[in-house]
């Protein structure tokens, strides 16, 4: 997984935090004493999470000991863990593991989400929500860029950094843990000051691994120029100069059975 910046990540904290509410309201768990925000980030969902069930014990967790330094700085009554999503365990289960823009990058969906659904309680819920990059076209122009033969040999690993897959593959999977499984997707068009925001947006995620797999500072810097150009004819500026940017999500909730 890529190195992460959490000063970089929260320049849109509102439009990244939007999903983490909405995947909230779905959820129908009365009272959960319990939660486990996974791949907590910089505590902006757990925050949310918060808000929502003040009473309840909830912990953020994340492999990244940038996000959660950045996280206990910015909510230090919270209880934050650095772990590994893939392995941990719970010594008791959760009524909700809620996991927001994480689990894209996490490989073997087929192994890692029976096994958080595994950490929920009877009756609880695993909620999670992820970006659709594939359906993206900002994502398009990076694996077209990518195959550009000056670096086309070292983006192997970054072409396949994130992970997501159809609808159906989640159902399945879950299906024999779960009594009842919510399945949606939801396309939020983000308004963009500028074609630059787009830029400064992916810059948080998406384009990191491919920045990584560069060799030098003027490879990174000519691979930025090609994007920002097919940014600039991707996406068109609306009658006030601002760029509208779609970004599609899905939303899994899953409830334990008994």
């Amino acid at each position: 997984m890529p190195t992460w910046d959490p000063n970089l990540y929260l320049q849109f904290a509102n439009e990244r935090t939007q999903p983490s509410l909405d995947l909230m309201t779905r959820i129908a768990v009365s009272c959960p004493q319990k939660i486990l925000d996974v791949g907590c980030g910089p505590g902006n969902s757990t925050e949310m999470l918060r808000r929502q069930w003040s009473e309840a014990d909830i912990i953020g967790l994340d492999h990244s000991s940038e996000m959660i330094s950045a996280a206990s700085k910015a909510y230090p009554k919270e209880k934050w863990i650095l772990a590994d999503i893939v392995t941990w365990t719970a010594d008791t289960p959760f009524d909700i593991v809620f996991s927001s823009s994480t689990l894209q990058w996490v490989p073997n969906h087929a192994t890692v989400f029976p096994h958080l659904l595994n950490q929920v309680a009877p009756h609880g819920v695993f909620a999670v929500q992820m970006p659709m990059h594939f359906k993206l076209s900002v994502f398009q122009l990076m694996l077209e860029i990518a195959d550009d033969s000056r670096w086309q040999s070292r983006m192997y690993k970054a072409k396949n950094a994130l992970i997501i897959e159809k609808p159906s593959f989640y159902y399945n999977i879950l299906q024999p843990l779960a009594s009842r499984i919510d399945l949606w997707e939801t396309e939020y068009y983000h308004v963009m000051d500028s074609h630059e925001s787009i830029m400064q947006w992916i810059s948080g995620a998406p384009l990191r691994p491919f920045l990584e797999a560069l060799e030098d500072e003027e490879q990174k810097l000519r691979f930025q120029e090609k994007l920002r150009a097919g940014i600039a004819r991707a996406y068109p500026q609306q009658k006030d100069g601002r760029v509208l940017f779609p970004f599609r999500r899905l939303f899994i909730v899953a409830y334990r059975n008994d």
